[in-house]
């Protein structure tokens, strides 16, 4: 099985579990589900459970980490939503189709957030109660990614820059606490299911991939913003910098970004590569990322 044919069986496998795990649209509040299942079925690569299944094919074991993958989805789904209220980014599309606010309302788009964190938990428990530290280490690893320090905290950065002149420690910050720690939270997810998971020093290694990989998915994201139109994206073009965001493009430039893109992505390979084991599908994930085109 090529790359893509096996990238395409996990999407497929993750959309699965995702429709199994969702409670249904007919469940009361019917609304609520309704909203959830609209944000979580827009579409997507399902690029970070992804990178939990391919984190853990690298000494895989005969634990399952789908559904460590899937509760990862469920907070990144959630950060989308919140992320495009009003109060926010102010974003009117998401993957194609009207943001979940734009599609119900900012009361209901809120409340769809808020229950998909933690439904995020509850299926880190119940699927890892057999095991109980590895339960504990994935809630503690995904709850402090998810909090203050890192993904809500990248947020409140990026809010408090808008407008202001372009600062690179500000960008640093809000790109490796808002978009890298969860990518990089999704390798250390998926190796820590997976045989040599409780090796701290792999642990670590895969940790620094991720953040690495996470910078290099940003980059390129601003610069697809700037290059590629709304139809492209799924989402509206131009928006960091009609919105006063800072960005690796506003600061630096097209062309800096680009190198800056492929120097992050280096470096995530050889982290990678350096690990052992079957790491050739994360490789030539890390690779499709670097030269996606939306």
């Amino acid at each position: 099985m090529n790359f893509l044919e096996k990238l395409k069986n996990w999407q497929d496998l993750i959309n699965q579990r995702l429709e199994r795990t969702l409670p249904a649209s007919s469940v009361q509040p019917k609304v609520l589900h309704q909203a959830m299942r609209h944000s979580m079925n827009a579409g997507g690569k399902r690029l970070r459970p992804i990178l939990v299944l391919a984190a853990h094919d690298i000494f895989p074991n005969r634990l399952d980490p789908i559904p460590a993958a899937i509760a990862l989805e469920c907070i990144h789904t959630y950060s989308l939503i919140h992320d495009d209220l009003p109060a926010m980014d102010n974003s009117d599309l998401r993957r194609g189709v009207p943001s979940c606010h734009k599609a119900f309302d900012e009361a209901t788009a809120i409340l769809a957030g808020d229950a998909l964190q933690p439904l995020a938990f509850e299926i880190l428990a119940n699927s890892y109660a057999g095991d109980p530290q590895l339960g504990l280490d994935l809630v503690c690893m995904l709850s402090q990614t998810a909090g203050s320090q890192k993904l809500v905290g990248g947020q409140m950065q990026d809010l408090l820059s808008e407008g202001k002149d372009p600062d690179e420690q500000s960008l640093s910050y809000i790109h490796s606490n808002k978009t890298a720690a969860m990518i990089e939270t999704s390798l250390q997810m998926g190796f820590r299911v997976g045989r040599e998971g409780q090796n701290s020093k792999k642990l670590t290694q895969i940790g620094r991939a991720g953040h690495s990989l996470g910078l290099a998915f940003q980059a390129v994201d601003d610069l697809l913003d700037v290059t590629q139109t709304t139809e492209q994206l799924g989402k509206d073009a131009h928006h960091d910098c009609e919105s006063g965001k800072i960005t690796w493009v506003s600061l630096k430039g097209e062309s800096e970004a680009r190198l800056l893109a492929a120097q992050h992505t280096e470096n995530a390979l050889q982290a990678v590569i350096d690990l052992g084991g079957d790491c050739q599908f994360l490789q030539d994930l890390i690779r499709y990322m670097l030269n996606r085109e939306f």
